[in-house]
């Protein structure tokens, strides 16, 4: 019982890293090499990893995305590491995600359509961008991080402190905490009197039961010597 116990605990604790790891924002570092906008037919397998459509458009079975290629930095051990060549290929693409899940709020697509053409550059001539995005890159099922923000930078060997994450974890643990003491003090003042008297009331029963079974053994009893 208690390693089934573990096992359900720890398929949770991963289940919800992965959700948290697929919608917290993460930053790389990168050199944008191209845009494009590409006809995208969706299966029932990715759909759920795109947004939607334009706000103020229909979101239909297909449609047009607005794509952003880069050239980044690979990172590793999510994002702690960061390699120091920018030769990892890496395609985001760009959607609203209005009000829908994840709350990022974004409505101003094809205004970071533009930015990311007036940060278009060569590996001669590099122009530096941090981008700001959530979710993975998934070949197989064609699944593509989606682009929040893009901002200029000068020195590609920056290091990004990821404030919002480091914030959310913080006030996570702390909701965690004072849940598990609320739950505790909610189970030593209402729940364990009750069990205590359930118990107790159980074994009254049981005592009653046993006494009762012994009478009727002695009444049996006093038939067969007779």
């Amino acid at each position: 019982m208690q390693k089934l116990k573990t096992g359900v605990r720890v398929i949770v604790i991963l289940f919800a890293g992965m959700f948290l790891h697929y919608v917290l924002p993460q930053h790389d570092i990168a050199r944008i090499t191209g845009t494009e906008v590409i006809r995208q037919d969706f299966s029932s397998v990715n759909r759920i990893f795109f947004a939607q459509a334009e706000s103020g458009n229909v979101d239909g079975a297909t449609r047009d995305v607005q794509f952003i290629s880069v050239m980044r930095r690979p990172t590793y051990l999510f994002g702690l590491i960061r390699g120091a060549e920018a030769n990892d290929v890496m395609i985001y693409r760009n959607e609203d995600t209005g009000w829908i899940w994840p709350p990022y709020f974004k409505f101003d697509s094809r205004d970071l359509q533009g930015e990311a053409q007036e940060n278009t550059s060569t590996a001669e001539a590099p122009k530096w961008v941090s981008i700001t995005h959530y979710g993975w890159r998934n070949r197989f099922f064609t699944v593509f991080p989606n682009a929040i923000s893009i901002k200029r930078i000068d020195d590609p060997n920056m290091t990004i402190i990821p404030w919002f994450n480091i914030v959310f974890f913080i006030a996570l643990m702390a909701g965690i905490l004072f849940l598990r003491a609320v739950w505790l003090q909610f189970r030593e003042r209402a729940l364990d009197p009750t069990l205590d008297k359930v118990g107790d009331e159980w074994d009254r029963v049981e005592a009653g039961v046993a006494e009762r079974q012994s009478r009727l053994k002695r009444w049996f009893g006093s038939w067969r010597g007779k």
